[in-house]
């Protein structure tokens, strides 16, 4: 088993370990030249071998390098409260690295306007930041302005939801196909064979916002595999004010009323409310996010279960990767977020 090494005496005893003096092994932990491909290889071992963890503060206050980041999330709107959260993780670690020479910037998009995105992205271009934390709300506007950070060697990581090959820094989020798959695991608890269920995207970009189609995916595949029966409908709701909603689901229930709603994003209050000005109570309903509004459905038991994700935790993460590896520490490259289950019974005992 591996033994973690303290800090204050980390560096000799990989020094007194690999018979070198400790400025030599302190060149390899800080990536500078002036040491021989084979001491480096044998300091590199020890350090793996003591799993040691170099104390980036200390490396920060000595370098005296201003640090630049830049956060580009989407805003809370009327909505949905969601983004609240992960700006409230990345305040907190901007206060704890601030007194470190880090700067963190917030820049926000309108999630239903992908043009406030791409003026955003053109924004922190200009301010020559040393890193990159992105929520990448909009698939292909995401992945051009990613390929635009790459040329200008700005590293990155995404929270919220992945976009592959991109050579982020790391991945901080919910695995979203695996998170639909839960929900689908979850209906089956609460509906039989031969019922029906419906999928409700709410997003003014439906196709652009792959997270909510991943969810999706995971849903359908779990449903699939097990040949349970069950139909699934699907309904996209692009204008995602109250009223154009409960039009559309009033339009969907009276054609061929479901027996379970999966909202896949935050947006389930909407639904809820609609259950509720409708009278509508023997359909079963599970959506995503612990937010205030979805907690009062939850309650009342409107909502049957809540799937959430940790999203302070998200954006807290995520600063603090970036500002690793910025510091050239090692930086794990996915950290999925747990998957938790919230109902009326727990919810009390959650943090986000």
């Amino acid at each position: 088993m591996k033994k973690r090494a303290e800090n204050t005496t980390g560096i000799r005893e990989i020094a007194k370990r690999a018979n070198v003096s400790i400025g030599t092994v302190d060149r390899v932990i800080n990536n500078r030249p002036g040491v021989s491909a084979k001491t480096k290889e044998t300091i590199q071992k020890i350090i793996e071998e003591l799993d040691y963890q170099p104390n980036i503060m200390a490396r920060m206050l000595a370098s005296k390098k201003v640090i630049r980041i830049a956060a580009l999330i989407p805003s809370v709107s009327n909505e949905t409260g969601y983004w609240n959260a992960p700006l409230k993780g990345i305040n907190e670690a901007a206060s704890e690295i601030r007194n470190f020479g880090v700067v963190v910037d917030n820049y926000f998009f309108d999630q239903n306007a992908k043009q406030t995105f791409t003026d955003q992205a053109d924004n922190i271009l200009k301010q020559n930041y040393d890193g990159l934390l992105l929520a990448p709300m909009f698939e292909n506007e995401s992945i051009a302005f990613l390929s635009r950070c790459r040329q200008n060697h700005i590293p990155f990581v995404l929270i919220n939801s992945d976009l592959a090959d991109q050579a982020n820094v790391a991945y901080i989020g919910p695995d979203l196909f695996q998170s639909g798959y839960l929900a689908a695991h979850l209906s089956k608890y609460l509906i039989s064979a031969s019922q029906t269920v419906l999928v409700v995207n709410i997003s003014r970009e439906i196709d652009l916002h792959h997270h909510l189609l991943k969810k999706e995916e995971g849903f359908r595949t779990s449903f699939e595999k097990e040949h349970t029966g069950v139909a699934i409908d699907k309904v996209d709701i692009n204008e995602t004010d109250y009223d154009s909603l409960q039009k559309t689901l009033k339009r969907v229930f009276k054609k061929n009323k479901p027996d379970l709603v999966f909202v896949t994003n935050s947006r389930v209050s909407s639904v809820a409310r609609f259950f509720e000005e409708n009278k509508i109570q023997d359909v079963k309903l599970i959506g995503y996010d612990f937010l205030e509004e979805n907690i009062e459905y939850l309650k009342k038991g409107t909502i049957d279960f809540l799937i959430c994700q940790k999203p302070q935790e998200q954006g807290y993460k995520g600063v603090m990767s970036i500002y690793q590896h910025l510091l050239q520490a090692p930086v794990e490259s996915v950290q999925y977020m747990p998957i938790d289950i919230i109902t009326k019974e727990n919810y009390s005992y959650y943090k986000n």
